[in-house]
């Protein structure tokens, strides 16, 4: 009996043994890639006072669970190199890179897609591929209530650089990935985790908000009912719901089928596509539905072939059909309208295109300076350049009342914009995973209230080295794009507050560097399409604070003023391109009001010529959109906005 009852205790403690369960971050995944050079943290759970043992490249370290169950071990320092295999007791994880690895965050630019882009870039995206360039991209999740210990599930595990792969994923993140794999040679993995719309102090700890911006923690307290916020999101789902069914039932449109081939429209309004008359109810936006249909003759050679129709960008929403058939829909504003027709849908002669936009706030309208076409032909996918063969719209459209509706309540609680939500859901579970750098794409969403943004990046920035505990972890922050209407005038700009809070928090802080993207902007779109241009810039941001290369040249930078009469002669840094007449530059005299100046380089300097008597103060690029900014370096990087005294 003795020796039985050994035996069953033996055999118990085999089982719990085999039972016991080691689990790892959502990081830690086949294909993924830790950070060359550095001391690799590998962290987990496994029941209290269990034994783990993590191996990787010959290397063995051990670690014993502690009383939460938690573990935590770092191997040494690796080369670049794999694939290797890391195994935690029962666990091995394959395919493991060793090389750099990039964080990415901020906000909806960020979050842009190589599909969003790909008609700027269409070969070169088709013709590339690459297994050592990974992606991970960080699924959304937002907490009220503090730190989390590990992000969600995510469908992108570390895989490898296809196009379809890289299809819905960063733009700027992969073509990161992509320039740093050119320059090094080394496995690359790029870690995204962004949403668009976000606030910064929504990426900040309670604990960095605390002392300066206390309200902002109690906002976000008010949160912490789940009960409130369940109840607030069920009821705003409903009311759209609802809403959506009532606007469906009283327009017109949807009765008599206006998206029908042959629905007789003859009697139906001509409008400009650019007046807002159609689309107003006297000063006021029309809220609810509009139908337009506008007719295109199609010859004999382009029907039935396959094509895109490009309808620019739109406010609000749409659906669009083409001969009664369902082509595209899209639920708000910012995404291009590019929605292919399959071959066989066009017809010879006369073909109909019909939208139905559909608006709960504002008035509809057609955005300005983007295409509004009907492409054909093998390059019908690209926009850089237009494709040759095309069928222009008119921007004569044929009008229908839809249904006007009231304004949709919403009680949408938006738990991504509060103070430290996404910090706690979404950041703090990444660390310590070792980094190369960090890339912060964001400000769209604080330029409205620019002032406090300085003191909010400097947190940022600040509180996240400590959560990784490198107190120069290396940081490219990307400057706003130009953006909105251009003026010739001098602006009281929030958006060029909001850059040179970006500036100035670049300048203070040890291993941060700026990348501008002010001249990359559109002037109609918040989004703008130039990434690869974006990641290029980033990348030579990372030569110098990360591979500390200081041949490199970055954006141009004032070493020296100096004021003789009406003259002010800026010395830069760098060599500047030589232009006889440079535009964007104000000068302000004791008053503080800035006037436009004349201004041409020599050298690596640039001489301004001052319209008043006494200049104190200096500033370039300092509007929304400074669309005519001329100055350059020699390198091709442009002297990015700023204001300082002389």
């Amino acid at each position: 009996m003795y020796k039985k009852a050994l035996l069953w205790v033996a055999a118990l403690t085999c089982s719990l043994l085999l039972n016991a369960k080691v689990t790892l971050p959502q990081l830690f995944q086949d294909g993924m890639v830790l950070q060359r050079g550095k001391m690799i943290p590998v962290w987990g759970k496994a029941d209290a006072g269990e034994t783990v043992i993590v191996t990787l490249n010959k290397k063995k370290v051990t670690a014993t669970a502690d009383g939460s169950g938690r573990w935590y071990v770092q191997l040494p320092a690796m080369k670049a190199g794999g694939p290797l295999t890391l195994t935690v007791n029962d666990i091995e994880l394959k395919d493991v890179m060793v090389g750099d690895v990039w964080l990415l965050s901020g906000q909806s630019n960020i979050d842009v897609t190589v599909e969003r882009v790909y008609p700027w870039y269409t070969k070169d995206i088709d013709s590339y591929e690459n297994p050592l360039i990974r992606l991970f991209r960080v699924q959304n999740e937002t907490d009220t209530h503090g730190v989390r210990d590990d992000i969600r599930p995510t469908n992108i595990n570390w895989k490898p650089v296809t196009k379809q792969n890289a299809w819905l994923f960063s733009a700027v993140g992969y073509f990161l990935g992509r320039r740093q794999f050119d320059k090094t040679g080394v496995a690359q993995g790029v870690i995204v985790n962004s949403w668009g719309g976000t606030p910064i102090e929504a990426w900040i700890s309670a604990d960095s908000l605390q002392q300066d911006f206390p309200m902002m923690v109690e906002r976000t307290r008010l949160y912490q009912n789940d009960d409130y916020v369940r109840t607030q999101m069920r009821a705003n789902m409903q009311m759209n719901q609802q809403w959506s069914k009532q606007l469906d039932e009283k327009d017109p449109g949807k009765q008599q089928d206006f998206t029908a081939f042959d629905y007789d429209d003859s009697g139906w309004e001509k409008v400009e596509q650019y007046s807002m008359k159609w689309a107003k109810n006297g000063s006021r936006g029309i809220i609810g539905s509009i139908w337009l249909r506008q007719h295109v003759n199609v010859d004999k050679a382009h029907a039935g072939q396959p094509a895109r129709l490009l309808l620019g960008t739109l406010y609000d929403a749409d659906v669009t059909y083409v001969n009664g058939r369902q082509v595209g829909s899209t639920g708000y504003q910012y995404p291009p309208r590019r929605y292919d027709l399959p071959e066989g849908l066009l017809r010879e002669g006369d073909n109909v295109i019909t939208i139905r936009f559909i608006n709960k706030s504002g008035a509809v309208h057609f955005i300005k300076e983007k295409p509004y076409l009907i492409a054909f032909g093998d390059d019908r996918l690209s926009i850089n350049p237009l494709p040759k063969d095309v069928i222009p719209l008119s921007t004569t459209w044929l009008h229908h009342a839809g249904a006007e509706m009231p304004p949709c309540p919403g009680a949408d609680v938006s738990l991504q914009n509060l103070p430290t939500t996404l910090y706690n859901a979404v950041l703090y579970p990444l660390a310590p995973y070792a980094l190369s750098g960090v890339v912060w794409y964001q400000g769209e969403s604080n330029a409205g209230n620019p002032k406090p943004y300085e003191q909010l990046l400097t947190k940022l920035i600040t509180g996240w080295r400590q959560l990784w505990q490198q107190p120069e972890l290396p940081f490219t922050i990307v400057q706003l794009a130009n953006y909105l209407e251009p003026s010739d005038k001098p602006q009281r700009s929030s958006w060029a507050q909001l850059r040179e809070a970006q500036r100035l928090t670049a300048k203070k802080l040890p291993a941060v560097e700026l990348a501008s993207a002010i001249d990359l902007g559109e002037t109609v779109d918040i989004h703008p399409l130039r990434k690869r241009e974006v990641a290029e810039r980033i990348g030579l941001c990372f030569d110098r604070i990360v591979y500390k290369n200081n041949k490199v040249k970055l954006m141009p930078e004032i070493v020296s003023t100096h004021v003789d009469g009406q003259t002010v002669t800026l010395t830069f840094d760098q060599p500047l391109r030589q232009c006889a007449e440079l535009y964007e530059f104000e000068l302000a005299g004791s008053d503080g009001r800035f006037q436009n100046a004349t201004a041409h380089t020599e050298g690596n300097t640039i001489v301004i010529t001052s319209p008043i008597a006494q200049p104190v103060r200096v500033r370039h690029a300092w509007k929304d959109n400074p669309i005519r900014l001329n100055a350059y370096a020699e390198s091709g990087l442009p002297v990015g906005p700023f204001e300082q005294p002389l």
